[in-house]
């Protein structure tokens, strides 16, 4: 088995991408745009989570798990409607939802992602 690990966008506190055994982990992920709708944050994210899959050299098919984090939940339904959108059909990862207060003001989603290589 490979032991190499490989960091991207790594900083003193964390890396966006790690990959390692064949796995490939995204750090969660927020939106740019503060106080936006639900849908256009959520995109922001979805939009953000191919960028570094892609620079891993993966894409959302290989996904093997996903973490939400949504500030209301109210905002469940909406943030599924473009979550089911995003996904390929057939490939659906598992996936936890849960409230949580971010730790952001006006970002009301995260999510992070985990891929086979």
């Amino acid at each position: 088995m490979n032991k190499e690990i490989t960091r991207l966008h790594t900083n003193v506190r964390m890396s966006q991408v790690v990959i390692a055994g064949g796995v490939v982990y995204l750090a969660g992920q927020v939106p740019i745009t503060q106080y936006a709708t639900i849908p256009e944050q959520t995109n922001e994210v979805l939009t953000q989570i191919d960028g570094l899959l892609a620079e891993a050299g993966v894409d959302k098919t290989r996904l093997l798990t996903a973490n939400i984090w949504l500030s209301d939940a109210r905002y469940f339904d909406e943030f599924n409607r473009v979550w089911d959108a995003w996904i390929p059909q057939g490939n659906a990862p598992t996936r936890a939802c849960v409230q949580s207060l971010l730790m952001r003001a006006g970002c009301d989603v995260e999510v992070a992602v985990t891929a086979l290589a």
